[in-house]
């Protein structure tokens, strides 16, 4: 397998996972926007989680945010798949800022809200994913070999 061949299969692959997330981010932004209540198997802690003040910014839902970052995403990844440079350069950030958000949500969920969401660990599930997959991405002067 040629190293480009690797690079659309990893870049289709994380369009693919990022769809995953579009959805799980867009079921917690309906919820969020129309008020409806989430069926999280009885767990209060999801509740609680999804009603804190750290499920908004500035008045605007995370799960809003998150819908967007996985949209944007699923573009970057699909159009690097497809060979565009500049789409991998726009991807390489998102996904970082997509972890660094992870890594502050489930502390803001470990240690100062000690309730778990299971949305929202689908989501953390999907961001390391697409973090391990753009990782995995052998770079453009790998592509070239020597």
């Amino acid at each position: 397998m040629t190293v480009s061949r690797f690079r659309t299969i990893l870049f289709s692959v994380a369009a693919i996972v990022a769809l995953a997330g579009l959805a799980d981010a867009t079921y917690l932004t309906v919820q969020a926007l129309t008020g409806e209540t989430l069926s999280c198997g009885g767990s209060p802690d999801c509740f609680r989680v999804l009603g804190s003040s750290y499920a908004r910014v500035g008045g605007v839902p995370v799960a809003l945010l998150g819908a967007a970052a996985y949209l944007s995403v699923f573009t970057f990844a699909t159009f690097a798949a497809f060979g565009y440079a500049r789409a991998r350069t726009l991807l390489i950030p998102t996904v970082g800022a997509m972890f660094l958000a992870t890594l502050w949500f489930l502390y803001v969920q470990a240690f100062l809200l000690h309730a778990y969401c299971r949305y929202c660990l689908f989501s953390a599930a999907i961001t390391f994913l697409l973090t391990g997959l753009v990782i995995a991405v052998p770079s453009s002067q790998e592509a070239s070999g020597p």
